[in-house]
Formats: structure tokens, sequence, C-alpha cells
């Protein structure tokens, strides 16, 4: 990445350590931007050594750090393999260095994109480290809401950055099939004397809902699906004979699901399969002296939080003591250098605790764990429940979706060539891909108030329209079969505007990663696709002059488009 070569030749010009460059919105500033002078203006810094020894900010005029920039960019001109690519360093405002590239620098990378093709952006960053992305975890016995969309596919665009980057990523459906909930259940099957078997997931989710609704009537409920699950964990055999006939039902009907979405997880692990994992992480509190009691309870006292609780007065276990027991699988199995919980933002301060204890553990030194604390999807007068029965039914939202991508594609004129089962699995592609891509173009951290409307954007902003853009790009290299001779080029506005693009997608893949924020995939995307879109409208590519550059252009714009949906997991159809 050219970044990386002016990253190192500010590094070695001023010798400071981990610069950061930004993309200046207006290309007029520059195809980067830095602002280490100011970094070091503010900083009491030393001169560096090579390859010119800067004065110390005293022998400088007292506010004028544009005299110091200026002593950079004399070390940085001396750097010959930063300006075989950089045309002009400027100073600009109270301390910034604008990085303007050659125009012969933006077509090598125009060559370096259609040679590699889907292998451009991958990087060896991640090489010999891991990294795991705990996300999707549904709830067994409940369907799939439209609340789980976000931590689903977050969290499988997570994973696919991270591969980009060359770090080894396990994905971990860490499923949640233990718990007060199924004492609700099996409460529920054996007192109405229900057969388990014969129970389809939204029948189990109605006894669910009923289940609190008699609740608030006569609250002694509570208590008993309290014991069932004391039951379960007790290993009670008809306890366990339902709970396992609960996780078929479920599971069968999440692949469903994950099918329609297009989503593989490598693991899905629910949280009874650490049952053995449990004895051992209490044992080790106990060992290290952070369990105490407490009314009954048995609890770790954290610094500047509340205590965790990790076994109830009834003897049963937490959330808590089962996230535990996870980590203490995940470090010994795989050995992560990074985790990643892709889970919603009610979550924080609970994996505030979390961490807190492997902390005091001693678990994981080195080890990083996030929690990337999506918002949540909810109704405009407040949160969806699955227990008050209030919540939308994702395969519902995916399923209009499908009919409405399907109902355009009977109108278009392209649409007419294609056979029905043509059409019915471009629609699929469409409508999965507008709802996905519109989840994903938002910030994770924030709240998306559930319009019918707005989830099914077709047009603008959106993944057909980034779909519609690439098919149209198919079209114009299915025509340029017979290619003209290579001549040197002088690109105009439109086509330096796109060349300047499409150098930064290596980077947009590495902060997306690191930020854990798929949504600047998405920013970056939509604006390629509207600069291509415009000189598409603006100009010839197969009849022109330098029709081979405007081709090369056009396919290396299109294998970007290609890769960065990829990476957001939506489908790319050849033809809408």
């Amino acid at each position: 990445m050219i970044s990386n070569l002016i990253i190192k030749a500010l590094e070695k010009a001023t010798g400071v350590k981990e610069i950061s460059l930004e993309i200046p919105v207006n290309s007029q500033f520059g195809d980067y931007s830095s602002n280490i002078v100011m970094q070091l203006w503010k900083s009491n810094y030393e001169p560096s050594k090579e390859p010119k020894k800067l004065l110390k900010k005293a022998q400088y005029v007292a506010g004028r750090p544009r005299e110091l920039a200026k002593d950079i960019i004399k070390g940085l001109e001396k750097d010959t393999d930063l300006m075989e690519v950089v045309k002009k360093i400027e100073a600009a405002g109270p301390g910034f260095l604008n990085f303007h590239l050659k125009e012969g620098a933006l077509i090598k990378n125009l060559e370096e994109i259609n040679e590699k093709g889907e292998e451009y952006g991958n990087s060896e960053e991640g090489e010999g480290k891991t990294v795991v992305v705990d996300y999707s975890s549904p709830n067994i016995a409940k369907r799939f809401g439209i609340g789980h969309l976000r931590s689903t596919v977050i969290g499988q665009a997570l994973y696919n950055l991270y591969q980009k980057l060359g770090y080894k990523v396990i994905g971990d459906n860490h499923l949640g099939d233990w718990g007060t909930q199924f004492g609700v259940l099996l409460y529920q099957i054996t007192s109405k004397n229900l057969d388990p078997e014969k129970l389809s997931i939204e029948e189990l989710e109605k006894l669910y809902v009923e289940f609190h609704q008699e609740e608030e009537k006569d609250p002694s409920l509570h208590e008993k699906a309290k014991e069932w699950f004391k039951k379960l964990e007790e290993k009670d055999p008809e306890a366990r004979r339902i709970w396992k006939i609960l996780v078929e039902t479920s599971l069968k009907e999440f692949q469903r699901i994950y099918a329609l979405l297009g989503i593989k997880i490598d693991y899905a692990y629910g949280e009874s399969f650490y049952e053995d994992y449990m004895p051992q992480v209490i044992r080790e509190l106990k060992e290290k002296g952070l369990l105490k009691k407490s009314e009954g309870a048995e609890i770790v006292e954290l610094p500047n939080l509340t205590p965790a609780m990790i076994v109830k007065s009834d003897g049963t276990t937490t959330y808590l003591t089962r996230d535990l027991a996870t980590i203490k699988f995940r470090l010994e199995s795989w050995n992560p250098d990074l985790v990643i919980y892709e889970v919603g933002n009610d979550q924080t301060f609970y994996f505030r605790q979390v961490f807190a204890v492997v902390k005091l553990l001693d678990w994981g030194k080195g080890k990083k764990f996030v929690h990337v604390n999506h918002g949540l999807i909810r109704f405009e007068h407040g949160k969806m429940s699955t227990r008050g029965g209030k919540t939308i039914q994702l395969e519902e939202v995916l399923d209009e979706a499908v009919k409405r991508a399907k109902e355009i594609i009977e109108k278009s004129e392209t649409g007419r060539g294609l056979s029905e089962k043509e059409k019915e699995g471009v629609a699929k592609e469409v409508g999965v891909g507008a709802i996905v891509y519109f989840d994903l173009s938002h910030h994770p951290t924030s709240d998306i108030i559930f319009d019918w409307e707005k989830m099914f954007v077709l047009e603008g902003n959106s993944g057909p329209y980034l779909q519609y853009t690439l098919a149209r790009i198919n079209s114009v290299l299915e025509k340029a079969k017979e290619r003209g001779e290579k001549k040197e080029v002088k690109p105009n506005l439109e086509e330096l505007s796109l060349l300047r693009t499409l150098i930064h997608y290596e980077e947009v893949v590495k902060t997306a990663a690191e930020s854990f924020s798929p949504n600047l995939m998405t920013n970056y995307l939509f604006d390629l696709a509207q600069k291509f879109n415009n000189f598409y409208n603006n100009h010839r590519i197969l009849e022109s002059d330098n029709s081979e550059f405007r081709i090369e252009l056009t396919s290396a714009t299109g294998q970007i488009l290609k890769n960065g949906l990829k990476i957001l997991g939506i489908e790319t159809p050849e033809r809408m």
C-alpha cells in the first residue's frame, strides 16, 4: 500500500512512531494527509538524526509550526522511494502535510487491480495471528427476529474483513441453549402434557410468551421454571430428553434462515457445550480466592463495578459463568490474539464484568477482548421483545424484500431476457442484498428504527444500486471482447476521480476491520459507484480514442465493487 510507504517515510523523517494518515474529503487537498506537524509541535519531541536533523521546538519561531513543516518536507523529498509515487507534498493549515500522488502511481495501481482480481486487497498483516468472532448467537426455541440481523451480518462482515487482512479467523455461533428460559419451556410442555417432537419453533415461542403473561397473574410460576432448569443442570433424564428435541428443532430452523442470508459460521456451540468447563472455572475462582459468598450466592467482587454473580443462591449457573467457560475453551483450543464479541449495546456493562473477571483470573496475557456493541433495531416507541410478543420476524422481512425486487425485475427491460428461474435467483440476491446493505450502512453502534419502507430501499445508497452498477459494468465488458491497442493516456477529471478512489480500497479494508466498522466499506463502495456512473454518463467507453484505458478502468472498478460486496456478504448478479 502507498499509505505504508508514506508512513514509513514520515517515521524516518521525524523519528515518530505510530503515524496515521487521513484521506482528504476534497481531492484538491491531496490523496493523503497527516497531522504529524501538529503532533510534533504539541509534544516535547527530540530531533531525528536522519535524513535531516530537525531543530528542537524552542529553536523555531514561536507559533510557527509551518517552519517545522518545511523542514519535514525537505527531509521527505530526499526519500527516493517516496518521491517515485508522490508528485507534491504541501504544508497546509496550522500543521498538516498533504501528499499528492503521481498519475503513474494511480495507473500502476489500476493495473495491479486487474492483475490480482479477487486477490487484490489481500494482506499478510495478520499472518500468524488468530481472531475469534462471536456472532449471531440466537436463542434456541425462538424464531429469528429482525433484531438478530445486526449481530449476524455485522459479525460476518468483520469475519470477512479480518480474513482479507491475512488473519486466521474462526467464527463461533454461541447458541443460547441453556438458562432459565428452558425451565420455562420444560414447565410449559410437562404441565400441558405436550409432545415436544410435534412442536414447531413458532409454537415454542408462543409457549414462552404465554408463560410470561400467566406469570404476571401468578408470580409463583417463576419458581417452577427455576426448578425445571435446576433439573436440567442436574441431568434429569426427562428434562434432558425434551431439551434435546427443542435444540434439534431450532437448529433446523436456524440453518434455513442462514441459507437465505448466505451465512456460514465455522462453529455452533451452545452454552450447554461448556457444561464440563463451568466446574473448572468455579474451582479456579475459589483457588485464587476470588469467589465470595453473598446472600447464598457466590460472587466475584470487581473494582469500580458491581459484583459478578457466578452461582445463584439456588445453585444454578449464570450467563457469566458460561461465558467464562467459553473463554477458557477458546483460549485452550484456538489460542486467539483477538476475540470479538458482536453483541448488542444493551450488554455493554455485562461484558465489562466478563472482561474484568478474565483480568482477575490472569487469563490470556497479551490477548485482546473486544465487545462490538451494536445498536438495536427497534420500534419508534421502544425495544422489541420476544417475551412480550412484540417483534418482527426476519424471514417475513426477507420475503417481502425478495417479493419487491421480483416486481421491479418483472417490469425492467433486462428482466424480459431472464428465465423465471433466473428472475427468482436475481430477486433473492437483490432483495436479501438490500436488507443486508441497509443494516451494514449504519454505524454498528447506532440504533435503527424499524420502518418497512426504509428497510426495502432499492435505489440511491443501497445494495441494489451497487449491484446494478456492477451489472452495468459487466454489460460493458461483455461488449468489449476485442480491445484496441494500449496507448499513453492523460486521464480526465472523472477518470482521475475514479483512479484516486480505487487507490484507497486497501486502506478502507484495513480501517474498517481495525475500527470494527463495516459501514466504512459501504460508504466507500457507494462513493465509487457514484463516481463510475458519473463517468459512464458523460463519456463513451468503447467508442473512444482511449477505449483500452477506459475498459481497464471499468474492469478495475467492477472488480473492487465485487470484492467489497463479497466482504459485506452481498451477492452480485451478472445481470439485473
